[in-house]
């Protein structure tokens, strides 16, 4: 199973969606103006293809200017409408960002504190819900229980006043600041704490005090509705995660969580808004900022997010925390991706039509065009025991990978993580490396036999490359270790509706 999934409610989802399969009939049409064009343009096509992305959006913001747009594919596949320079792609939980700069506004303007019970701003909570602080809701850290279900769906099929009502009546999940579990209930509180101290609805704030401040006019104009209205020039959305097979996206939310979800928009809108963000147009003070992509502490003094890469979570802002080129994101629905390098001026935008396209694994790449030792072929993104493991494989072969760790746990007393293999396996079939993918999947499982995990993820490259009677081996080998996963019964099923 994939570490990295940050599908619509950021729970486990898989790489196979993405990367197997034919690729689609693409019309890559393009506009770009950059000095780095053809090599940019052609690695995005690259992606596109691997993932099967229909239509995509790019934007390249360095030292405050945008550098580069640029926009492919088709936005509509029914209709063959190709994406332009006005398509506006739903955003889903990028709005989040959004929601915690008008957090930080407030703050800014003496009205709302952050580590204060939030119970002095909203009445009618739950009694355990009353010293719950802005930080832990905004960092996904409260433990409150959730209202959404499946597919983003309501766990009450009454609508979200009944979904409400429920929710106030269940437990706590766990002691707020212990863990870090995404939950869309924080941002239904903090929509409604933005009503209480602005006086007016949180999307009226947002488009007074972000949107209309940056000229988002496309943005403003969609308004946060999603789906639920016609959108000029908005393209549709689409996924491989419900069947295997490319369906069409219709989700509609309800007002109360469009703090969470509710935004379209466009990818050169987003990089202006990115610029008056770091230029201190949105917020005056820069320690507002530096609050604003500030991670989360637990009581354990560690930080938590979705997973080995994006590591950390601030006030709406998941952030990847790294020694070299760290960086703030903002990530929707598995197919939309702001990422800012504060160290390097430099931000990328991805919006695309597509849930499973997962752009925040492959915008550093983008960044390489700008940084060249960001680029994964030079090993960026490996944790330090990781890369010296893949200098030796690089040097010895992949095929000599067990014997380069025997090596490396001799000479440099290294105890390798069964997770940071896992991922480092995962990047290089995003990179549709899948021979070496492969080595490095064995090599998991050599060094944990008794990891489902391990098989999992050496049958899902196996079926990557077509080796189905390998691929049906190993997804037994995880029965073996966990006769009741669902998951893997539903991977055998499908192998074998492939087989036949």
């Amino acid at each position: 199973m994939t570490p990295h999934s940050l599908n619509i409610n950021h729970s486990s989802t898989n790489y196979k969606f993405w990367i197997a399969g034919g690729l689609l009939a693409l019309g890559l049409l393009l506009t770009s103006n950059n000095s780095h064009a053809d090599e940019i343009d052609d690695f995005v096509i690259e992606q596109m293809k691997a993932r099967k992305i229909p239509g995509l959006q790019l934007a390249i913001v360095k030292d405050q200017k945008i550098v580069k747009t640029a926009h492919y594919g088709l936005s509509n596949l029914q209709d063959s409408v190709a994406v332009d320079k006005d398509t506006v792609f739903t955003i889903n939980s990028m709005t989040k960002a959004f929601t915690g700069v008008a957090i930080m506004q407030l703050v800014e303007q003496g009205k709302l504190e952050l580590n204060t019970g939030i119970a002095k701003y909203l009445t009618d909570l739950p009694l355990e819900w009353r010293e719950l602080t802005v930080n832990q809701l905004m960092s996904h850290t409260s433990g409150l229980p959730a209202i959404m279900g499946k597919f983003a769906g309501l766990i009450s099929s009454e609508g979200i006043d009944a979904s409400w009502e429920i929710v106030k009546k269940k437990p706590m999940e766990f002691e707020a600041g212990t863990k870090f579990k995404y939950n869309q209930v924080n941002y239904i509180l903090l929509g409604k704490i933005i009503d209480h101290l602005s006086g007016m609805p949180f999307v009226d704030f947002i488009t007074q005090n972000q949107l209309n401040k940056v000229g988002m006019t496309k943005t403003a104009d969609a308004g946060f509705a999603h789906f639920e209205k016609i959108v000029p020039h908005q393209a549709r959305a689409y996924t491989y995660y419900k069947t295997g097979k490319l369906t069409t996206i219709s989700a509609e939310f309800a007002p109360v969580l469009r703090t969470t979800a509710g935004m379209t928009s466009n990818a050169e809108e987003i990089a202006k808004w990115s610029i008056a963000l770091q230029s201190g147009k949105l917020l005056k003070k820069k320690a507002s900022l530096k609050t604003l992509w500030q991670p989360m502490l637990l009581k354990n003094g560690k930080t938590a997010g979705f997973n080995n890469h994006i590591n950390g979570y601030a006030l709406g802002f998941p952030i990847i925390n790294r020694t070299e080129h760290p960086a703030v994101t903002s990530i929707g629905a598995d197919r939309s991706a702001l990422v800012i390098y504060p160290q390097d001026n430099l931000s990328v935008v991805i919006l695309s039509n597509l849930t499973g396209a997962l752009p925040s694994t492959f915008i550093d790449e983008i960044a390489g065009f700008y940084y060249p030792d960001m680029k994964a072929e030079n090993g960026f993104g490996l944790t330090p025991d990781i890369k010296l493991l893949w200098q030796a494989l690089e040097s010895n072969g992949y095929d000599k990978a067990l014997q380069s760790v025997t090596q490396l746990q001799k000479e440099k007393g290294i105890k390798f993580n069964e997770s940071e293999l896992n991922t480092w396996g995962y990047k290089l079939a995003g990179r549709n490396k899948l021979s070496k993918a492969l080595e490095v999947f064995k090599l998991n499982t050599q060094l944990f036999p008794k990891s489902a995990n391990t098989y999992d993820s050496l049958a899902e490259v196996y079926w990557l490359l077509g080796e189905l009677d390998r691929s049906v081996f190993f997804y037994n080998k995880v029965l073996e270790l966990q006769p009741d996963n669902g998951y893997v019964k539903g991977q055998l099923k499908k192998l074998k509706a492939e087989k036949n």
